[in-house]
């Protein structure tokens, strides 16, 4: 798995098809954004959502929270940075910060929520089924912990 210094954050340029009439991005994107980034996040540290569903696991998002604090339009870049803010190897709880490329100036923030089960529906502690997801997990949880600790 790759050191926290390594992980960068995900950017995303707000497309045309992603805004509304009112000429900012839709508010439905930013959750799609989310998965990105977190997608991101784990190719990054090493495991994707590739790996983890060839191994039988799956990762149902089991609720979604966003706060919009200031609008996002079309060709702005944004970095959405990921934070592990619990895991227990069985639930996993992930948030989110959406700032402007250019400015840093603070667009969205987010938690999504997430358990791990088998592909038929039972659910599954990391720790016991694969290791190696769950360390990839502990890991990062541990890093934020050190980074909010500095």
């Amino acid at each position: 798995m790759k050191q926290q210094r390594e992980i960068r954050p995900y950017a995303h340029r707000a497309q045309y098809y992603e805004t509304d009439q009112m000429g900012f991005v839709h508010h439905s994107n930013y959750i799609r954004w989310f998965e990105e980034a977190r997608c991101d996040f784990m190719e990054q540290m090493g495991m994707g959502y590739e790996e983890m569903e060839k191994a039988g696991i799956l990762s149902p998002v089991l609720s979604v929270q966003c706060q919009y604090k200031a609008s996002v339009y079309f060709r702005d870049v944004v970095e959405i940075r990921l934070r592990i803010k619990d895991y227990n190897g069985i639930k996993l709880t992930i948030g989110y910060t959406i700032t402007d490329q250019a400015t840093g100036e603070l667009r969205t923030t987010g938690e999504t929520r997430h358990c791990f089960v088998d592909r038929q529906g039972k659910l599954l502690s990391l720790k016991r089924v694969n290791e190696a997801f769950h360390q990839m997990f502990v890991q990062a949880a541990g890093w934020e912990q050190e980074e909010e600790g500095q």
